[in-house]
């Protein structure tokens, strides 16, 4: 499946330097080599990414399984979330950004030079840790996409010109809301600003707004860390549910939360290395890394 199971079985070592709190131990490749059943979504190989001298991610390689939940896990400043915006070409917004290596969305190359990101990023969305919806009513929240691209025109010059295609909106921003898990608690006031809604809600909202625009890959950067229990639970709750449509990439702080929804974990640790990559149950119950037993139960990070 991997490129690492495709090479010679003999083990290969790294040093990694280590922080306060951790212990002293070689990183061995098979232990980021996850094999699954299925197709692969998205490959990343020899990924490198500098912050003007600071080297944020070195060399990571994986494989994303189509339609299924990947948690990113690891303390703050380990490359989880410079990880997550290589994936859809965010960092290239970073002026000090330099990104070195491949990412494959369905054996096509992101990076290469003629890359069309508005269709990237179309493919693969982004809901961001605090939710950010428009100051504009829900309606326009969900459709602004679908509008912008032109893929649907209201308005009176639209009207005028026979274009206008309202049905159209009404059924996409239905559908986004309701695949949000949202329809049945706005369905009644869509007109109404969407600053309003309770913080729980506006990401469901960002969340819809995302959907709207048919992605394959659905990007999320700790989407529940600023919300109540009852909020992260409906969000854990979607996220499931988007599996079944969608690949969802997560970045988490929260070890319960990642056991919970993801399918397979990925931890990243000091120096912006993949320490460790495998099913989420072998993570948090048999992981091979001293470093990342550690680190799941709490001793660092």
């Amino acid at each position: 499946m991997s490129k690492n199971a495709l090479q010679s079985t003999e083990t290969t070592q790294r040093q990694q330097t280590t922080t306060s709190g951790e212990s002293t131990e070689q990183l061995r490749d098979e232990w980021t080599d996850y094999e699954f059943a299925g197709d692969s979504k998205l490959s990343v190989e020899g990924l490198n990414v500098h912050y003007g001298d600071e080297h944020a991610l070195k060399d990571i390689s994986m494989e994303i399984p189509e339609r299924s939940v990947t948690a990113l896990v690891g303390p703050s400043g380990c490359g989880k979330s410079t990880f997550l915006r290589c994936l859809n070409r965010m960092n290239d917004r970073i002026n000090s950004a330099q990104i070195d290596g491949s990412v494959r969305l369905d054996g096509e190359e992101i990076y290469q030079d003629n890359a069309n990101l508005v269709e990237l990023r179309k493919r693969v969305g982004m809901v961001f840790q605090a939710p950010n919806p428009f100051p504009k009513s829900i309606r326009d929240n969900v459709s602004y996409g679908p509008r912008k691209h032109g893929e649907i025109k209201t308005g009176l010059i639209a009207r005028l010109l026979g274009e206008a295609n309202e049905d159209e909106e009404d059924e996409l921003v239905e559908r986004a809301l309701r695949n949000a898990a949202l329809w049945d608690e706005v369905s009644d006031r869509l007109d109404d600003n969407a600053m309003g809604l309770s913080g729980g809600q506006q990401q469901r909202l960002c969340t819809a707004r995302c959907l709207a625009t048919d992605p394959e890959v659905i990007l999320m950067d700790e989407p529940a860390s600023a919300l109540d229990p009852i909020a992260t639970a409906k969000i854990e709750d979607l996220v499931d549910d988007l599996s079944e449509e969608y690949t969802v990439v997560v970045v988490t702080h929260n070890m319960q939360q990642a056991a919970r929804i993801s399918d397979q974990t990925a931890v990243f640790l000091t120096g912006g290395e993949l320490v460790e990559y495998d099913e989420t149950g072998k993570i948090f119950e048999n992981p091979e890394s001293q470093r990342v037993e550690d680190y799941v139960s709490g001793k660092f990070g």
